[in-house]
């Protein structure tokens, strides 16, 4: 079996790495050349494509990209992969995209007889690294008990969604929900800080109050030490939280709280933040 993984950067290239220490045949294509070096270093079952067309041949092909027109214009048309890849081949899309395009990816590989899913993810590429990441796929049941094993080589929990649609809105809606939490904390540590309290004694303080949360565990530390180190990039952020609004605003649904979310970020990316991990919000709130 065959494996074509496109986009190994922070994200895909730990999956990409965890097929290939599996013995897995995988066939890796990215842009930047250091990336697809890093990834074929975990073994000796990988190796580098020269161009996108070559992971026609692959039995399975992989997507990790970070906007949904990369996909479009990667997979989609008559010039894209799903054009030349053969039916009964199938094709996993883990990036963080809309419904909508989703959709499309999925309807033009049914017309093709190619297997889809709509496989998001749940963490940091911390987690992708060590295989602990979770994925939430969306597409034919059948298709999905098919590929779970595969799967189950780069993330865990592996959990079915139904629709491709379900899958999609579950990421987007978990950053939403985290990225509003973050912006909530940051507004939190900056009151403090007007309070004459310390960030860290604060968030000691609030470690056993209704406002402890993962963001407050993980990022309020990294805030209160002036570490904006990337885990999670500001401009990804961006993006994501900007779909998940778009998201709910199709479906007649007002993210109030959520687009004063977008808004912070927005604002710290035009500040020259967007290189920096999202908790780099915190330097926009006054």
């Amino acid at each position: 079996m065959l494996i074509g993984f496109i986009g190994v950067g922070a994200m895909g290239g730990g999956l990409a790495r965890n097929l290939i220490r599996a013995g897995k045949e995988t066939l890796v294509f990215d842009l930047d050349p250091a990336a697809v070096e890093k990834t074929l270093a975990a073994g000796d079952s990988g190796r580098a494509a020269a161009d996108v067309a070559e992971l026609a041949a692959a039995d399975i092909v992989f997507t990790s990209l970070p906007l949904p027109q990369h996909l479009e214009e990667v997979m989609l048309g008559d010039n894209g992969l799903l054009s030349a890849m053969r039916a009964g081949a199938a094709y996993i899309d883990v990036s963080t995209i809309d419904p909508q395009t989703a959709r499309k990816l999925s309807d033009t590989c049914a017309a093709k007889g190619i297997k889809f899913l709509e496989a998001p993810l749940g963490k940091t590429p911390a987690q992708a690294e060590t295989a602990e990441e979770p994925i939430f796929a969306g597409g034919d049941q059948a298709v999905f008990e098919e590929l779970k094993p595969l799967l189950e080589i780069i993330g865990d929990p592996v959990c079915y969604m139904g629709s491709v649609e379900a899958a999609c809105a579950l990421k987007l809606i978990s950053n939403l929900i985290g990225m509003t939490n973050l912006a909530v904390l940051a507004e939190g540590i900056r009151i403090g800080e007007k309070a004459g309290i310390e960030a860290k004694y604060l968030l000691e303080l609030l470690d056993d109050t209704g406002a402890k949360s993962f963001q407050m565990d993980v990022r309020g530390p990294w805030i209160a030490s002036g570490d904006f180190a990337s885990r999670f990039g500001l401009d990804l952020a961006l993006k994501d939280v900007r779909l998940g609004c778009e998201m709910a605003e199709a479906w007649g649904l007002d993210p109030k709280a959520m687009q004063v979310t977008l808004a912070y970020l927005k604002a710290a990316s035009e500040a020259g933040y967007g290189r920096e991990d999202c908790n780099a919000m915190y330097k926009i709130i006054t």
